[in-house]
């Protein structure tokens, strides 16, 4: 293979390049007449298309790949979705729009003097419009569910309404905007970045600009050099995520029924791109926060109830209690929080195949809109570059390690009669090339397999965690209470004490019932150019060296001394449906919601924090599992999903918020459907 084919764009797929021939390497092969092999290929080809011409057109594509047959398809799909995103209200003064845009661009339409050419009457059109969208079913309108306010209603029936302040921090579901004037991002100005359909159309059209403006510079954690990007602010920066996929709308909306407005109500969305100690530092995100609740507090004389959805974490607890960072003392969340509302919580994650291999399956945090976007139009290299500079993304690392997520042969949430452990959290099957020779790799927990993705990592994105985060588990109560003052343990509630709060209540609130990704079954393939470790022999030293500080040691290497790694990435072709987990496309499937495991959703919830050496104050804390029953024939699942986006509009997750927040919080009591009680006892706590 030439040089100049080995330095093709990279943005290739790995089968362009393969099936690759050069222009003169094909002439000439294939103008040899003296060559039997050519004939016969050529032979073979003319038989192929003999055999699928009534599908296959002369250069060998296939007719649905060619324009002929997107074009009319994509006219389709865009149809379809004006329809479905379409409002009756958009027809109002749309001549007027259309005037003014034809303006801007300097468009007129040609003038027929002696043709008298009827005015385009737009108000039948919305007439016809709004009588079509009345005679579909709500469910079916995918900004709603059918089931807007009943939850509301049926609170507000009772006599109750409104009493403490409410606090909404969402996850990895709320929207950014760029805010950069640089000329190189001008054009995203006050645009959505995250979210909304100007994310897609920059993903579309200007894909690589709108990856570097979401970039974080890997050094510094902050922005890049003429880049800036914020959270997008106020309610409806994660009321949806885009037109048609609400997030907390439904919650918002059962809470105004019972007279929940701005004055009592707050979203406090983030970038969550940064590490929890940056968001501070560049956004002053949590002084902000603090600022909102002790100004709900001072007007409406009750404490604040805060709901945390997803990577919303107990980090704020104990910034604001630390006498270095939010130096509110060790009785401000006794006297300012009423309750905490976890939905969904990634209380100890198990995000591992971004960082590694760029797959977004296990990356806990980003909706299905998003990760679909970024798996659509980006390669895994691109995604795996993206995630590894975001920070924030890096507190949904595993945490625990074995005394958590079990060992080589055993794990706390393995099924009875098991054919395989979760504890080998990636694993490799005999065949594969990853265990062939003397430095094949082996099956590893989650502690080895953390160890081994870091080696694979950029250092910038080591210093990076080490400087910002902690994974382990901590037993001893002094060191617990010592770790109230540094704020890489802060996110890691296995390393950290819940505040003294004694009048406080935790709900976990999650949902329970749908396959969730537990561990993997990894692969290695073909080598690749790779700009973080080269997989090459060890070196060779001379016997002597050992007093010469390695300076004779030297190691193979090929001609073109090029930095080639193999390809890591999940084994998508193993699928074992009979196996115990069952395995599908190189997963190992286990319980949870969907996105996050059961053992990081509830274990806290249900032991750790029952213990004193992780909740010293008593809080009380409440756990209650909602069973996964969507609606087949709703989008999303209707108000019985417990997905882990979805589950925002489950109607008993409504309910349970609007009971704490308007004062009937001791009717949430605790509820399971799943065996989590069972398996938080066979994890070594002690």
């Amino acid at each position: 293979m030439t040089l100049t084919h080995r330095l093709q764009k990279r943005n290739q797929s790995d089968s362009v390049l393969a099936e690759h021939v050069r222009p003169d390497e094909q002439a000439h092969e294939d103008t040899r007449p003296d060559e039997p092999h050519g004939t016969h290929k050529n032979t073979e080809k003319a038989k192929v298309k003999e055999h699928t011409g009534k599908h296959t057109l002369q250069d060998g594509r296939h007719f649905y790949t060619t324009r002929r047959f997107l074009f009319p398809l994509g006219l389709v799909l865009g149809l379809l979705l004006g329809f479905v995103f379409v409002q009756p209200s958009n027809f109002h003064d749309f001549q007027t729009h259309l005037a003014l845009l034809m303006d801007e661009f300097d468009i007129s339409m040609p003038e027929f003097p002696n043709l008298d050419l009827p005015q385009i009457d737009f108000s039948r059109v919305e007439m016809e419009w709004q009588r079509l969208w009345s005679n579909i079913p709500e469910p079916w309108k995918l900004n709603t569910n059918g089931l807007e306010f009943t939850v509301g209603e049926k609170i507000a029936a009772r006599g109750l309404t409104a009493k403490h302040p409410v606090v909404l921090v969402p996850g990895i579901i709320s929207t950014a905007k760029s805010w950069s004037t640089s000329p190189d991002y001008r054009a995203f100005f006050r645009k959505k970045l995250w979210g909304g359909f100007s994310m897609i159309s920059q993903v579309t059209f200007n894909r690589d600009k709108w990856i570097t403006a979401l970039m974080l510079d890997p050094d510094t954690g902050l922005d890049p050099p003429g880049v800036k990007v914020r959270a997008a602010e106020g309610i409806d920066a994660a009321s949806s995520f885009i037109q048609g996929y609400w997030l907390w709308s439904k919650i918002v909306e059962n809470l105004a029924v019972v007279n929940y407005d701005t004055n009592n109500l707050h979203l406090a969305p983030y970038d969550w791109r940064l590490s929890y100690y940056n968001l501070e530092v560049r956004d002053g995100y949590f002084s902000k926060l603090r600022a909102t609740i002790e100004g709900f507090v001072a007007r409406e004389k009750r404490k604040v109830v805060l709901s945390a959805h997803s990577m919303g974490s107990t980090y704020f607890f104990k910034w604001v209690e630390s006498p270095e960072h939010g130096r509110g003392g060790p009785d401000w969340v006794e006297n300012h929080i009423e309750a905490f509302v976890s939905i969904a919580g990634t209380h100890l994650t198990k995000a591992m195949a971004a960082f590694l291999s760029g797959e977004m399956k296990d990356t806990v945090q980003i909706n299905p809109a998003g990760a679909y976007v970024l798996e659509r139009f980006f390669s895994r290299k691109e995604r795996q570059k993206l995630f590894r500079s975001w920070a924030g993304s890096a507190s949904t690392w595993i945490k625990g390690g074995d005394a958590v997520w079990g060992n080589a042969t055993w794990a706390p949430d393995d099924l009875e009669n098991a054919t395989h452990t979760h504890g080998a959290l990636i694993a490799f099957r005999q065949n594969s090339p990853a265990t062939e020779g003397e430095h094949g790799l082996f099956n590893m927990t989650s502690s080895e397999a953390g160890t081994w993705i870091l080696e694979r990592t950029p250092t910038s994105f080591q210093k990076m965690l080490e400087t910002n985060y902690s994974f382990g588990i901590e037993r001893d109560e002094e060191k617990l209470k010592a770790n109230n003052v540094d704020f890489r343990k802060w996110s890691n509630p296995l390393e950290v004490q819940l505040p003294h709060a004694p009048s406080m209540k935790i709900y976990c609130v999650y949902g329970h019932g749908k396959e969730t990704e537990r561990s993997y079954w990894y692969t290695q393939q073909e080598y690749e150019y790779d700009e973080i470790q080269p997989d090459t022999p060890s070196a060779v030293c001379a016997e002597e060296d050992g007093v010469n500080g390695g300076a004779n040691c030297t190691s193979h290497r090929g001609p073109l001394d090029l930095p080639l790694a193999r390809t890591t990435h999940i084994d998508a072709d193993f699928t074992d449906e009979g196996a115990r987990p069952r395995i599908l496309n190189g997963v190992k499937m286990g319980e949870g919601d969907g996105t996050v495991s059961l053992i990081s959703l509830g274990a806290m919830c249900v032991e750790g924090w029952k213990r004193p050496r992780w909740n010293p104050a008593g809080i009380k804390v409440t756990t209650v599992e909602l069973p996964h029953n969507p609606v087949a024939t709703i989008p999303r699942g209707g108000g019985t999903t417990s997905d882990h986006v979805d589950v925002l509009g489950s109607l008993a997750l409504n309910e349970i918020i609007l009971k704490v927040a308007t004062g009937a919080g001791d009717e949430v009591q605790d509820s399971f459907v799943s065996n989590i009680r069972e398996y938080a006892k066979r994890i070594k706590w002690d």
